[in-house]
């Protein structure tokens, strides 16, 4: 199966990343949102990091206009029908990605691929809301997405040979690397990653470190590129902690039990860049 036009579903940072590098691979892409602001966001970003590729010489003026001329916005989830494939990739909430695929399944052509874009819930219980289990499958990028190369593509139980051979090789047309992986409560990225990010925050909890030490001791120390707080910071602590409830709720393990502190700041709304503070301050431009 060739994928020609894809629709993506939600216009914040993860999917406005995936609208962007389709986009540029050639590909047809229609972004929705009910939100406007959120589209109108979402497309300004699109046109923002185009222009830093293009400055930066990755991409050609005639390469970044074009891939801008290929993108539309919608906010009605009914644009999805002339797609071959559609990504959900909005909040890290079951509920509300089961709502979302009962929807695409009504919406979307009969032979479309549904992905999601979820970084840590069953695909197997995303595919159970639609007639059509066979055809859907997890497709987790990386943030940035126009930066990072990986993408974890997630087989659940009823997920088709078909579907995910057509997905491995989308994915590798879009300049990404596909790692195949089993529908297990956090894959393989979030079930390592989240338990790290967890204890650092207990670190900083318990007074043993200030953040920017415990992440220059990760950085320095264990030759990371971006300490454990920086990187909780920039994936949103509201998605951390949507991310370690699934996995203690799915897997029974303490050692996923969201540290305190973590609750605490997402609960005054400190949720990392996207809103100015997390455990490093941004504000003034840092």
């Amino acid at each position: 199966m060739t994928i020609e036009r894809v629709a993506v579903v939600g216009a914040g940072t993860m999917g406005n990343g995936i609208a962007h590098v389709c986009a540029l691979a050639g590909l047809e892409v229609v972004l929705v949102d009910s939100d406007q602001g959120a589209l109108d966001r979402g497309v300004a970003t699109i046109g923002s990091n185009l222009e830093r590729q293009r400055s930066k010489g990755r991409i050609s003026a005639a390469e970044r206009s074009g891939a801008l001329d290929r993108i539309e916005s919608a906010t009605a989830l009914q644009r999805v029908s002339q797609a071959g494939l559609v990504v959900e990739a909005v909040p890290e909430i079951a509920d509300l990605k089961y709502e979302i695929f009962d929807q695409l399944d009504r919406f979307a052509p009969h032979d479309a691929i549904l992905a999601s874009n979820t970084s840590s819930i069953s695909i197997t219980a995303i595919a159970s809301r639609t007639q059509r289990p066979g055809q859907v499958i997890g497709m987790h990028f990386m943030n940035p997405v126009p930066v990072m190369k990986l993408v974890e593509v997630i087989r659940g139980l009823r997920t088709g040979d078909a579907t995910t051979e057509t997905v491995m090789a989308l994915s590798r047309t879009l300049g990404k690397v596909p790692v195949e992986v089993r529908d297990f409560p956090g894959f393989v990225s979030n079930r390592i990653l989240a338990p790290m990010i967890n204890e650092a925050i207990f670190t900083l909890m318990e007074g043993v470190a200030e953040a920017e030490a415990i992440d220059t001791v990760m950085k320095l120390g264990m030759n990371h590129p971006m300490g454990p707080l920086a990187l909780a910071d920039l994936i949103g602590l509201d998605t951390c902690l949507n991310i370690l409830e699934v996995l203690h709720r799915e897997l029974g393990d303490d050692r996923y039990r969201p540290c305190p502190l973590l609750r605490q700041y997402v609960a005054a709304g400190w949720l990392g860049r996207k809103t100015g503070r997390g455990f490093h301050d941004y504000d003034g431009g840092r």
